[in-house]
């Protein structure tokens, strides 16, 4: 046997590791980023703030300041507290583990966020797909009888789904979070929460058994990698366990509180990009061939003919969008765009027009 077989586990041998396109010199519709920058003023104000933090000491790693105004500015209940990570991603890395027994396993709609099925092989965990219906919505019964079957430690739902946009029925998540109890945690991961102006966050105290993730990633803060998730306190206190102790840099700190001194600035943009998703999704709906899922999120799904050459033909004029077609086969000739500027999105919509 190789040293790699000999020190590597079988399924991590057998995973891919997760690829980003290089994207310079391209109009990039693919990562769900918020395209707007940051004033002049504010980026000095910024740069000033950042240049003070001491880069030569640790975080200190209680984070009081940054989770009191993370509290404070995105609607956390009172007496509820958060947990960080270095973007969402770590959260469910940490959740994974924390609940990683022998014989586990994870739940979630697909398609859906691909993290949730890596993470939990990561960390030993089974995972349990339960597919959507054709028109991309909820199958709430399959999921009341892979629960039923399965058990899981962990159930996601993404609120709005990705790479889907739709946003889940409140009664069937209050439905799966009853029929889930006390044998799991219910993670309903708001990502998308600013475009979807839908949240379970002040029903924390109806479910024990309830997480609400999020991370300001898709606000305008991509760059900075961080997550926060909210529940009860006995869960948080096992997630917190398994946090590492300075996983937040103090860039990321200092840059976090900056920005939530100034969230305005961003939900402002969020409004704009709402604004632009109605105005983009009635657009590609009068093209020929053309179909678009309704979207909660800051992208929008669309289905052509033959989505492979669009997608190469996207390239050949420098546009670059996320062709999820080979994700899953209710995806089959499927693309995701991210929605843009008001320029952005017509260079796309010209883009496509020459590309189908």
């Amino acid at each position: 046997m190789s040293l790699i077989e000999n020190i590597i586990r079988t399924e991590i041998r057998d995973l891919s590791a997760y690829h980003v396109a290089d994207s310079s010199g391209f109009v990039k519709l693919d990562a769900m980023e918020n395209p707007y920058t940051l004033s002049a003023a504010l980026q000095s104000a910024l740069a000033e703030r950042l240049a003070q933090v001491d880069l030569n000491r640790y975080p200190v790693p209680s984070y009081s300041a940054l989770k009191n105004a993370i509290k404070k500015e995105f609607g956390i209940p009172v007496n509820y507290d958060v947990v960080l990570g270095n973007g969402s991603d770590e959260l469910i890395s940490m959740v994974s583990v924390a609940c990683a027994k022998p014989g586990a396993s994870v739940l979630a709609p697909v398609p859906g966020f691909v993290m949730y099925a890596m993470s939990a092989r990561l960390a030993g965990l089974k995972f349990v797909g339960v597919p959507l219906r054709a028109d991309l919505t909820l199958d709430k019964p399959a999921m009341l009888a892979a629960i039923h079957e399965h058990r899981p430690a962990i159930t996601y739902l993404a609120y709005p789904n990705n790479p889907t946009g739709t946003l889940f029925e409140v009664a069937d998540i209050e439905d799966i979070l009853r029929a889930v109890g006390d044998s799991g945690v219910v993670i309903v991961d708001e990502a998308y929460q600013p475009f979807a102006l839908s949240s379970f966050m002040s029903r924390l105290a109806e479910f024990d058994n309830l997480i609400v993730m999020r991370t300001v990633s898709k606000l305008g803060l991509a760059g900075i990698r961080l997550g926060y998730m909210s529940g009860s306190q006995a869960l948080l206190n096992e997630f917190e366990k398994v946090r590492p102790p300075y996983n937040i840099n103090v860039l990321t700190e200092a840059a976090a509180e900056f920005m939530l001194q100034h969230v305005a600035v961003l939900d402002a943009q969020a409004a704009l990009l709402r604004e632009q998703r109605t105005l983009l999704a009635a657009a590609l709906q009068q093209l020929k061939g053309v179909e678009v899922f309704p979207s909660a999120a800051n992208f929008l799904l669309i289905r052509v003919p033959q989505a492979e050459q669009v997608f190469a033909n996207l390239l050949k004029q420098k546009i670059l969008v996320k062709n999820v077609g080979k994700m899953h086969a209710l995806l089959e000739n499927c693309l995701r765009i991210t929605v843009s500027t008001p320029a952005e999105n017509d260079l796309f919509l010209d883009a496509l027009k020459a590309s189908l």
